[in-house]
């Protein structure tokens, strides 16, 4: 693709790569908005390039729900991280470098901006070395923070009686720039301003625009956060706004729209959920968390995923294929999880199965997803205990009299307490693991850094063995943290690794333990719910 900016005529921190290999390996560079902070603001074009990734580099400031989105297989930088190797004043240039260097080795690199890319977002710079380089690029358009605060405000830009002009001004400009911003020669008497990144700078911009001409009575309207859980909107004037921001503590980002005046809108009657504020981390295994992250966003809260375990395949993968086998010859097949009825179906495809097989065989599930799991590969459950447990299961077959034999699907690590119930019940019992839990191979620091980042509430911990993991990656952070247990089991880890549970769930499933944590913050409200979503590091920013 071509570009309009011109290449640089020199370069001194060209990437290590031969111009060969540039031309040779070229991969291909998008430079993403990823709009304010909401991830259904993102466009349909930016999705599919976070999904089609290989190496993403993010803002600080783009949000967790955000990040959510990208494929787990994809490196995710910081640019924090690249800019801490970097010195001087040529940051867009080290960047842009540090993205060609990527894409020379085949890679698709994203460039995930917050907001759109080409507005106060170090783009030239950037493209430079890509151009010089001749590596291809695109640039996908985001949701930009004024439209998206203007719209959060219910604050039109411009309007034919009012405004007819709309100016965007950066309140952070660089150090090094020759000549810095005329405001009375900006032609802003009249129209619409947009300060962009103007909290730190909120009294030179605000005396530069009273100084230009325009009264201390104009409004402003300032948006913090946009579109994030903890959004907030304030109403002010231009005479009163920097002291204003000094007094509500507002954070970055944040945007002013001086000039036009909110419009009142009728509003819908809001719940204020208990987890308003709130940001959750969620530990479960890559391609299990969209629900509960659907769930936490509908409740009011944030959530940021970092998974601590990935589900493999059991290590001898021989007894799951005898027992696919021979399920035809059992009187029950009980599937202890989700990941279970993955792992046994999978199998019975490998093997060109299908559920006819099973003939007459019963089915049972511990827990409603593990149902629903079941439903979905086209199976019908025969039973599910009311207690989401293996210690409920024996209980419920009572009336089915003894001498039955059951296959159990269970995890590698899995407890025997059902094997050993169902044999002294008088059952025969045979025990096949269909899969294994290993800890993620994810960097330590690099889980430390996101922390860091986002720093969080609550941690939801929804086995025996992701409890062990959390203990070994975050150690102590674990005590500055409410924990959420999913189970007696998981809770009984928890203390015997000196971190106990804040709440536990009633019932084994994601919504009790949702529903335990908003219990919890609502008896809290007073005392030491959350107020609102942690303050992460400062680092370098756009």
């Amino acid at each position: 693709m071509k570009s309009p900016v011109d290449p640089p005529d020199n370069n001194t921190d060209s990437p290590a790569v031969s111009e060969a290999d540039y031309a040779q390996h070229s991969g291909h560079v998008l430079f993403v908005g990823a709009g304010p902070g909401k991830p259904d603001l993102l466009t349909v074009r930016a999705i599919r390039a976070l999904e089609q990734a290989d190496v993403v580099v993010h803002d600080q400031l783009v949000s967790p729900a955000v990040l959510n989105v990208i494929q787990p297989s994809a490196e995710k930088i910081l640019l924090s991280e690249i800019l801490e190797r970097s010195s001087g004043n040529d940051t867009g240039l080290k960047l842009g470098n540090y993205l060609a260097g990527r894409a020379a080795n085949g890679h698709t690199v994203v460039r995930l901006k917050g907001g759109d890319p080409t507005i106060f977002a170090r783009l030239r710079e950037e493209i430079e070395p890509l151009i010089e380089h001749s590596i291809s690029f695109e640039i996908i358009p985001g949701i930009t923070s004024a439209t998206a605060a203007a719209a959060a405000a219910v604050t039109p830009l411009t309007s034919r009686s009012v405004s007819s002009s709309l100016t965007i001004v950066t309140g952070h400009e660089a150090k090094n720039k020759k000549e810095t911003l005329d405001y009375e020669n900006l032609s802003i008497q009249e129209g619409t301003i947009v300060i962009y990144m103007g909290v730190e700078q909120a009294q030179h911009w605000s005396n530069a625009i009273l100084k230009a001409g325009r009264s201390p009575d104009t409004p402003v309207t300032l948006v913090s956060r946009c579109s994030w859980p903890d959004q907030r909107i304030i109403q002010t004037t231009l005479g009163s706004c920097a002291s204003d921001i000094d007094i509500a503590n507002i954070p970055s980002p944040a945007v002013a729209l001086i000039g036009e005046t909110p419009m009142s809108s009728p509003k819908r009657k809001q719940h204020v959920s208990p987890l308003q504020g709130c940001r959750l981390l969620v530990t479960r295994p890559v391609g299990q968390a969209g629900p509960v992250i659907a769930d936490i966003t509908q409740r009011g809260g944030e959530a940021i995923h970092l998974p601590l375990v990935d589900i493999v395949p059991a290590s001898d993968p021989r007894d799951l294929e005898t027992a696919v086998d021979n399920a035809w010859s059992f009187d029950w097949i009980v599937f202890t999880s989700v990941n279970g009825v993955d792992h046994f179906c999978r199998q019975m495809r490998l093997q060109e199965l299908d559920p006819r097989v099973l003939g007459s065989v019963q089915l049972a599930a511990i827990g409603p997803a593990t149902k629903k799991a079941l439903e979905e590969q086209g199976f019908v459950c025969d039973l599910v205990p009311d207690m989401f447990l293996s210690e409920g299961f024996v209980q419920a077959l009572n009336q089915e009299g003894k001498g039955q034999r059951f296959l159990l699907i269970q995890a590698e690590r899995g407890r025997d307490v059902l094997h050993k119930e169902l044999e002294a019940a008088g059952h025969e019992v045979t025990q096949v693991a269909a899969y294994a839990s290993q800890p993620t191979s994810l960097d330590r620091q690099t889980a430390l850094r996101m922390i860091e980042q986002f720093p969080v509430s609550w941690i939801l911990l929804t086995s025996s063995f992701i409890a062990e993991t959390a203990a070994n990656v975050f150690g102590d952070h674990l005590r500055t943290w409410k924990i959420a247990s999913i189970s007696p089991i998981t809770s009984s880890k928890l203390t015997e690794l000196g971190y106990p549970a804040t709440v536990e769930a009633s019932e084994a499933t994601m919504k009790s333990l949702l529903d335990s944590i908003e219990s919890w913050q609502h008896n809290q409200a007073e005392a030491s719910a959350c107020q609102e979503i942690p303050a992460g590091k400062t680092v370098p920013t756009e």
